[in-house]
């Protein structure tokens, strides 16, 4: 056709739409990761309908099966999970990261994550099992990276901004600005959220801030900056006694008690692509900050009450652990031909340096608002956990056919934690202790692709969890720390199958954990014939399971669609051979379940969506689980111990998209208003029970330009 004959014509605007899953599989090799054989899940956030002002974790990580959530840390502001039976205690069985970067306060001191990103800002959520414990690092649970929005690559000033209102207070605002001009992006956000609670003396007010700063110079080469905090001060509304849950869930022993986590999270990456078949990566980054409380410290039965002869309450407790945690690792990724056979090698170095500064006892004021002042000098514990520790590890691809696929791994750990100071009721002699983490860790896993969409997986790895600084601190006089622990140590046993066949997907697998050297207290005897506790390790259990997970999706008209799924885990936790300290004596915890492992968590839900309007209802069902390890049945006067109640929750959440810049979402949390509580702590915040929370509704309305 000749050219003068073409005429220009303005096509009509044609928008294709679908639905977009909220849970997918990483694929088999990513940059400088290989997750073939490994149980992976992805949550995708931008679709999905949930709690994410408040973080509502039930309802985050609905579709991944075996999650345990640990519910007590007021709106929003901390994501306490496990899974397998792990302790949900601030995720410190993952080695939780953002972007790739570790967030763990202290990875051999304080595994916790105390560093709280806004879920407003989180793209989605990358989870990989037990046995990735060899490429992250040795932790029980695996890896859990939430992976932030990106900048804008499509103009140069990109605006986004949500705000949300609900129930007991809730007011939060998050504002984000991003872009690329030339070879240079960035993303910034500042996000703040009060809430009066729940419960009584329950207020929060919680603020974060965060910015990517990325340089591409060539196609081959990508810098990195990174900034992160998150600050907040939460009101600790006490434990409560049984009774006390019986009589008013909302109520609160305490009005004088708080909690405040001020964490940094820089970093610098470094991406160089050396060829096509070879990338290198390499990471710096810290935690920076303190973690606060100032707290009276008693059981829930005990009221803090104004001295009738002063009339002044109790001086409160003052604590304040200090973070200087340095992590620097270096990470290869090269494809390369074994004979015929194709394969990849990842492998790296990571250098970890931190020093945990912890004062403790400190004689606060007397006073009811948050002051960390001390109306004395000095502390009752003034001491320092300093970790130095290298680990070099290498996983190799191997593919035996086009189907079938086999990666070996190793992990060499070294490195000590030595701990010094002083703790005025203790001798000084007695006090510096060193744990020295110095041994292999090996895996292996296999992958095969039986046909498209259907995919078998199997592995094996070998787990520890570093003796931290608590395990190690004598509470009392009464109390030694056994100069010989052991580092936790066990492995990960997984086998699955996923799949996809017209409508339905589907992960089913079964896991064996074996924890080794669990850590608690013994009576002992000394030369003189006198008791003392021994802080050291008590034995060893064995948890079982099945996970499972299937999803039904059906396109009902062309704008219609409807899904089905469950999310449904089966566990089986038992010590083997253990024993643990009752009153004056030592007795055999031998074949009691593992305490805070329910043997059932299920969770099921369905969505339909008609464009633009979706509606989603997910109901959460977790058994009963024991407290302690002697699975006390009757709670004593305290709360402190005996039964955790099975409990099943109801939640209903909605969107509506008024245009493609602006959309609209309400969230009713436990629609019938169920008491219920998750677990009776044996530390932080106290021993009791701490409810959760009950009916509430917030909506929120997401601005995108």
């Amino acid at each position: 056709m000749p050219r003068d004959s073409i005429k220009a014509q303005q096509l009509r605007e044609i928008e294709v739409t679908g639905q977009k899953p909220t849970i997918e599989r990483l694929a088999k090799e990513r940059d400088t990761f290989i997750f073939a054989g490994k149980k992976t899940e992805v949550i995708q956030l931008e679709n999905l309908n949930a709690n994410i002002t408040e973080k509502t974790p039930r309802q985050l990580f609905a579709k991944v099966p075996g999650v345990f959530v640990y519910d007590m840390d007021g709106s929003g502001n901390q994501v306490n999970i496990a899974t397998r039976g792990l302790d949900p205690h601030r995720g410190w069985e993952f080695n939780i990261r953002k972007n790739g970067i570790i967030t763990n306060s202290d990875m051999y001191g304080y595994p916790a994550s105390h560093y709280s990103m806004p879920m407003e800002a989180v793209q989605r959520i990358e989870i990989v099992r037990g046995t990735g414990s060899l490429q992250y690092g040795a932790q029980f649970g695996g890896m859990l990276n939430y992976v932030s929005k990106q900048p804008d690559t499509t103009k140069a000033i990109g605006l986004e901004s949500i705000a949300a209102a609900g129930s007991f207070g809730l007011l939060s605002t998050y504002n984000a600005i991003s872009g690329t001009v030339g070879k240079f992006s960035y993303y910034a956000y500042y996000s703040r959220r009060t809430s009066d609670g729940y419960r009584d003396n329950s207020q929060t007010d919680y603020d974060a801030q965060g910015v990517i700063l990325r340089y591409q110079p060539t196609k081959a080469l990508r810098v990195s900056a990174e900034f992160a905090r998150s600050n907040y001060i939460y009101q600790i509304p006490g434990p409560l006694t049984d009774s006390m849950f019986r009589a008013n869930p909302r109520m609160a022993t305490r009005g004088r008690n708080y909690f405040n986590p001020d964490i940094y999270v820089p970093s610098l990456t470094v991406d160089y692509l050396l060829s096509d078949n070879t990338q290198l990566q390499w990471t710096s980054s810290a935690v920076l900050g303190n973690r606060n409380s100032v707290q009276f410290d008693k059981p829930a039965n005990v009221a803090d009450r104004i001295d009738p002869l002063t009339l002044q309450y109790a001086p409160r407790q003052v604590d304040i652990d200090q973070f200087h945690s340095y992590t620097s690792e270096l990470r290869l990724r090269h494809r390369y031909q074994l004979g015929a056979l194709p394969a990849t090698l990842v492998t790296g170095l990571q250098l970890m340096r931190n020093n945990l500064h912890r004062s403790q006892l400190g004689k606060g004021t007397t006073g009811t608002d948050f002051d960390l002042t001390l109306s004395q000098p000095g502390w009752g514990r003034d001491l320092n956990f300093i970790t130095k520790n290298m680990a070099i590890f290498a996983e190799n691809r191997l593919l035996l056919s086009s189907k079938f696929s086999l990666s070996p791994g190793i992990r060499l750990e070294s490195g000590q934690s030595d701990m010094s100071g002083q703790i005025t009721y203790y001798q000084a002699q007695q006090l510096p202790n060193t744990i020295k983490h110095r041994f292999p860790l090996l895996g292996i896993n296999a992958d095969y692709e039986w046909r498209a969409g259907h995919n078998f997986y199997a592995g094996f790895s070998q787990a520890y969890r570093p003796v931290i600084f608590k395990d190690i601190i004598p509470a009392s006089t009464f109390e030694r720390a056994d100069k010989n622990l052991k580092d936790a140590t066990g492995y990960n046993l997984e086998a699955g199958y996923r799949g996809q066949l017209a409508a339905f997907n589907w992960d089913v697998s079964l896991f064996q954990l074996r924890y080794n050297n669990r850590l608690g207290s013994l009576m002992q005897t000394d030369e003189a014939g006198d008791f003392y506790i021994l802080r050291t390790n008590t034995g060893n259990s064995l948890t079982r399971g099945l996970e499972f997970f299937t999803e039904y999706q059906q396109q009902l008209a062309p704008d219609w669609h409807f899904s089905l799924f469950t999310s449904t885990c089966f566990m089986e936790a038992r010590y083997l051979q253990a024993q643990v300290r009752q009153g004056n004596e030592n007795v055999s915890i031998k074949g009691n379940q593992v305490e805070g492992v329910p043997q059932v968590i299920s969770r099921n839900g369905m969505t339909i969506r008609h464009q633009p309007f979706s509606l989603s209802v997910l109901y959460s069902y977790t058994a009963k689980s024991y407290a302690d390890p002697l699975n006390t049945e009757i709670s004593p006067a305290n709360g402190a111990v005996g039964l955790v109640p099975a409990y099943g929750i109801l939640d209903v959440n909605a969107a509506y998209r008024i245009s493609r810049q602006i959309q609209l979402k309400v969230n009713l949390n436990n629609v019938f208003n169920t008491h219920y509580f998750t677990k009776r702590p044996s530390f932080y915040p106290g021993p009791g029970i701490w409810p959760s929370d009950g009916r509430s509704v917030n909506a929120a309305i997401g601005i995108k330009i």
